[in-house]
């Protein structure tokens, strides 16, 4: 390499670099480790780690512990999918093509809308891209949110909304829940959107049917954030009037995984194809008139015409949206039917047997799905902490995301958790 570049030494090499910069002694580090001395500790620091999936875990808040069926990791990581790029090329790129191809199709059936892109970077992308969306649509710059929208989500948003390409209102929450009478406050001619959740951050099911007609009462359109989980047991949101439904697909065969990485779907009525953002996969036929799949619908910001892009994202969480299509075609319909009826009877019977302790008060009666606010009596963050003792993620300390929310405690229980883990974790709870 030093001759190629036309010098005798590496000191030559730095001799553009004067002395009164350089560090005149050797580097502060330890001595170098062999192989089998680094693999030993990195396995000391590993073992450090409680992982959330050797627990009995009752945390949610937008990061759930489902079952993973063995067949999804065994696809995810077959080297044709785990070492892909980007599909530009499509004679070289079908199999991937076809996988996105299939799981916007399932997308579309999830959620009962027209078409789906590709997948986006989470859950939380997804709903601001469905605001930015709205606002090309209807040429407005004002969007509603549901102050029940995850509070991480609604930092996302005003994020964007930073840029002055639109304007963010907050709906209070009444109850638990968005009040159709104060957003039609908030609603006006101005209005490109109103974005709800639902179940929303507390878990509560919304009146979405209701909240979409104060929206279109207005000219204005409808976001709807979903849990994938729930579609195999709640109406779609298309039923309810929505316009665009997005949601984090983290629950469909994806790891917890510290937090990430996510998966954002998208999906939206045929009208407003030609403002969908990211990518879009579509089938077409190659000159023999075969099945063929390729990126369509390409306005992005890389691409000529970047003038007219819809969006800024630049890719998809392609292995992400996999696992998710593997997951959703090993369950099939009646198995994700069979989850999402397990979550919901699940949590509800642990809501019950934590209420029955005297220790727990229910803010709210609205209806919930697998996910559930209770306002715990006494120290929560110790209580958390005494729970992790005994092995138990005991939900989600909503103070600590939402110093409004001080004191309650979110939990959700998955598919994964039995009866006889959930009574115990009411004994040693009721034990404290």
């Amino acid at each position: 390499m030093l001759s190629a570049v036309g010098v005798a030494t590496i000191d030559e090499l730095f001799d553009s670099v004067p002395e009164a910069v350089r560090l005149q002694r050797p580097l502060a580090l330890p001595d170098g480790l062999s192989e089998m001395q680094a693999a030993s500790e990195l396995r000391a620091l590993a073992d450090a780690n409680v992982p959330a999936g050797s627990m009995v875990s009752f945390a949610g808040a937008g990061c759930y512990d489902h079952y993973i069926p063995a067949v999804v990791d065994h696809v995810v990581r077959r080297p044709e999918f785990f070492t892909a790029y980007t599909p530009y090329q499509p004679e070289v790129s079908q199999g991937t093509l076809q996988n996105i191809y299939e799981f916007q199709t399932m997308i579309c059936e999830l959620t009962g809308m027209d078409v789906a892109n590709a997948s986006m970077y989470d859950g939380a992308t997804a709903f601001v891209e469905a605001g930015l969306m709205a606002s090309r649509v209807t040429r407005r710059h004002k969007v509603v949110v549901a102050g029940a929208v995850h509070p991480e989500w609604r930092v996302v948003l005003n994020t964007y909304a930073a840029s002055g390409n639109i304007e963010v209102v907050t709906c209070p929450v009444e109850d638990g829940l968005t009040a159709p009478a104060t957003l039609a406050l908030l609603v006006d001619d101005s209005t490109a959107a109103v974005l709800v959740a639902s179940p929303n951050f507390l878990g509560h099911l919304e009146d979405v049917a209701t909240l979409g007609e104060v929206a279109h009462a207005a000219g204005a359109l409808l976001v709807v954030a979903v849990n994938p989980i729930l579609a195999g047991v709640l109406e779609p949101p298309s039923v309810a009037g929505a316009d665009i439904v997005v949601g984090e697909g983290q629950p469909l065969g994806n790891t917890m995984s510290y937090g990430g990485p996510g998966l954002g779907f998208f999906a939206c009525r045929q009208a407003h194809l030609r403002q969908l953002p990211g990518r879009i996969v579509g089938r077409t036929v190659d000159v023999d008139g075969t099945p063929a799949f390729v990126l369509t619908m390409q306005t992005r910001e890389q691409h000529i015409r970047r003038e007219k892009a819809t969006s800024n994202i630049c890719s998809n969480h392609a292995l992400n949206a996999l696992a998710a299509a593997v997951y959703l075609s090993a369950v099939g319909t009646s198995g994700l039917e069979d989850v999402g009826r397990a979550c919901v009877s699940k949590a509800h019977y642990l809501r019950e047997a934590l209420l029955a302790t005297g220790l727990f008060e229910a803010p709210w009666s609205a209806p919930f799905a697998y996910e559930f606010a209770l306002r715990y009596t006494g120290d929560v963050a110790a209580m958390h902490a005494r729970m992790v003792e005994c092995g138990y993620l005991a939900g989600v300390d909503l103070g600590t995301i939402d110093p409004g929310l001080d004191g309650l405690v979110l939990f959700a229980v998955t598919e994964k958790r039995t009866k006889a883990q959930m009574d115990a974790f009411v004994l040693e709870v009721a034990s404290l």
